[in-house]
């Protein structure tokens, strides 16, 4: 066992023993991961998702060591406009994954339902819930939450105002894309920027959100040539950056470092050699802890993540000048907006785009709209020839995911489609 091993045991021991005490020593290991990665980084990986670990570990770690520098949010709230006010949105999920690298997330979910919270809620809001309500996440000053995608958004965020006094705004997005439907959730948005003015001390910068509107609109561009060029090109990562860049299209869209991220990763890909592997799309959430997968995905130059939906979950461009209708219209157009028909439209036009050699469709634990619309996708990839492996199992729950059974489905369908080439 190392070091980090050694001080991941502690950690766990300790925060079971005393949650309430336990903060400053699940800070300290943040800190610490912020000096390896920047230090000492992964050889096996790119330098380009080497910057994006480095990137993703300082902001977490940053944000949490200074509690009025950040808000809770779901991923899908607007950061744009949040760091409008000078702030960072660190998500429910984002956090549930951070705290479960202590190997807590068991922990918390059993100290969840100790509460009365089901077994079939998501264990990304059971780990966060968890985390709080023991004492070892002290709470935010605000918090905002959108309706799409997962309808336990909104009960996690009114548990979480009553118990800790947290206020947040919840984002009612509509299902139909028309001028009404913008006009309502802008509305909203406005609403929100004052409450947050009234609730933070803050002021608000029109300015500096049209900026970072504009900077989105280049991010995406970019993001664009990156996946075509990933089409091509061995770009070596694990399983975890899938992750990673899905948070920086959601937590650091609109800022400038991401942006020169994107543009070095692009610049970097055209010196790799040829992939001559299979190209995946992953659609929905990732257990980056899984063993199987990460056997078969991490550095392999026969198998290659070429990206996630959630990446893609929006890629139209936004108009900087109407910022308060653009970031209505963003929400109202996400792919997790609305009925599953839509999605497996929408992720049925990115496989036109990004010609993956397979899909494979992750259902995670607890989310009714993964299972039940996963059949809808299957049959828009069968009518594109191109192949698709459903999977069960729990994004962070280690319980509910079973490493034997996902190792048999994943290797024959690999084989499956090693055949298909032949």
């Amino acid at each position: 066992m190392n070091i980090a091993d050694k001080y991941i045991q502690y950690v766990k021991t300790k925060t079971e023993a005393e949650p309430e005490k336990s903060w400053d020593k699940i800070l300290l290991g943040f800190r610490a991961n912020c000096l390896r990665t920047h230090f000492l980084p992964n050889k096996n990986i790119t330098k380009g998702y080497q910057k994006l670990e480095d990137m993703m570990m300082n902001m977490v770690a940053d944000a949490l060591s200074h509690k009025k520098s950040y808000i809770w949010g779901n991923i899908f709230a607007p950061c744009e406009l949040i760091h409008s006010f000078g702030l960072n949105t660190l998500s429910i999920e984002c956090l549930a994954c951070y705290v479960s690298g202590y190997h807590l997330e068991d922990f918390f979910i059993d100290f969840a339902q100790s509460l009365g919270f089901a077994p079939t809620l998501c264990s990304y809001h059971k780990t966060f819930i968890g985390a709080v309500e023991s004492g070892v996440v002290p709470p935010a000053s605000y918090a905002v939450t959108t309706s799409l995608s997962c309808d336990g958004n909104l009960n996690t965020f009114r548990y979480l105002q009553k118990k800790n006094r947290v206020p947040f705004t919840l984002l009612d997005v509509p299902y139909t894309d028309d001028n009404a439907s913008v006009d309502y959730l802008a509305s909203q948005l406005e609403t929100m920027v004052h409450d947050m003015e009234e609730h933070l001390g803050r002021k608000f910068q029109l300015e500096k959100l049209k900026e970072s509107l504009r900077i989105e609109n280049e991010t995406r561009e970019e993001l664009m040539k990156f996946y075509e060029l990933a089409q091509q090109y061995y770009y070596p990562g694990e399983l975890i950056h899938q992750l990673y860049i899905m948070m920086g299209t959601h937590l650091l869209m609109g800022t400038q470092k991401f942006l020169d991220l994107i543009r070095f990763m692009n610049r970097e890909i055209q010196t790799c050699p040829p992939f001559t592997g299979k190209r995946i799309l992953w659609i929905h959430l990732i257990p980056y802890y899984q063993e199987s997968l990460k056997h078969y995905f991490n550095s392999s130059e026969k198998y290659q993540l070429l990206a996630g939906d959630i990446v893609f979950d929006f890629t139209d461009t936004l108009e900087p000048e109407e910022p308060f209708r653009s970031l209505a219209r963003k929400l109202i157009k996400n792919v997790y907006n609305g009925s599953y028909s839509h999605k497996a439209q929408a992720i049925g036009n990115l496989a036109d785009t990004l010609h993956p050699d397979a899909v494979i469709h992750f259902c995670h634990w607890g989310c009714k709209q993964a299972s039940g619309g996963s059949i809808l996708l299957k049959e828009a990839m069968k009518e594109r020839n191109i192949p698709m492996l459903i999977l069960d199992g729990d994004g962070i729950d280690h319980r509910n995911s079973h490493d034997g059974q996902i190792k048999t489905r994943l290797e024959a369908f690999l084989e499956m489609i090693e055949e298909e080439k032949q």
